[in-house]
């Protein structure tokens, strides 16, 4: 016979409490639902900022309060501290929001450094916080050639690092020069037309999950390293 794991019993005897309808919606926010958006390029004619600031549009239309956080001035990551003004920007808009749309040109076959630099100033913990955990995530690239989901794969691969719930939906641009009015305007399209099915998609989840994202996150292991950390702190306070 397989011999018994000593932890089983640990597991078999841990509450798990599976809850009610009520207990999910005991008290569902009111207030609009808080979304961050990003986007990949210094450049003065930006296609993924446009296609952020149609997002934007399209998620306040939807009933959204948004924020778009500009990574002009952003230092590269380890070249300042978490103490310079764009890098607590950033971080504070982070545990504000309650989703996030990200959004990078296709650079190499890749997301650019400019969005990757964004993330990467943002740690899983922040003073016993964490920034992106639970909240949900669209994720978007526009590209100058032909279609591509390269830097979209990237970016749903640290959506998960990051904890969050990347929705199902995505976009991808091709030939982004193509696409815009010169007023910055989207054209219409049916890359439009996914475009709002994303952002449509993202209200959705975040409705849905805000309230709940504390238990929907919360984790056996997690539960056990926390019980171990007081456990020793009692013992030492004992000696």
């Amino acid at each position: 016979m397989p011999e018994q794991n000593p932890s089983l019993d640990n597991i078999e005897n841990s509450v798990f409490i599976i809850p009610s309808k009520a207990d999910l919606q005991s008290a569902p926010s009111v207030h609009k639902p808080r979304i961050l958006l990003l986007y990949g390029s210094l450049r003065e004619r930006s296609f993924s900022r446009l296609a952020i600031e149609e997002s934007a549009r399209l998620l306040d239309a939807f009933g959204a309060e948004t924020r778009i956080f500009n990574p002009t001035g952003l230092p590269q990551p380890d070249s300042e501290d978490e103490s310079h003004p764009k890098v607590k920007e950033l971080r504070e808009l982070m545990i504000w929001s309650e989703g996030q749309v990200w959004c990078s040109p296709e650079r190499h076959g890749a997301m650019t450094g400019i969005l990757k630099s964004q993330i990467d100033w943002v740690p899983l913990s922040v003073g016993g916080v964490r920034p992106t955990q639970g909240k949900t995530l669209a994720i978007m690239q526009v590209c100058g050639g032909s279609q591509s989901f390269n830097a979209v794969n990237q970016m749903r691969i640290l959506g998960r690092w990051m904890r969050m719930v990347t929705i199902p939906n995505q976009s991808s641009v091709a030939k982004a020069f193509l696409e815009f009015e010169e007023n910055g305007r989207m054209k219409p399209s049916p890359y439009y037309n996914r475009i709002v099915d994303v952002m449509e998609e993202l209200m959705k989840f975040t409705l849905l999950l805000r309230d709940n994202k504390d238990y929907l996150v919360d984790r056996y292991s997690e539960r056990v390293e926390t019980a171990e950390q007081v456990s020793q702190r009692v013992n030492q306070k004992s000696l």
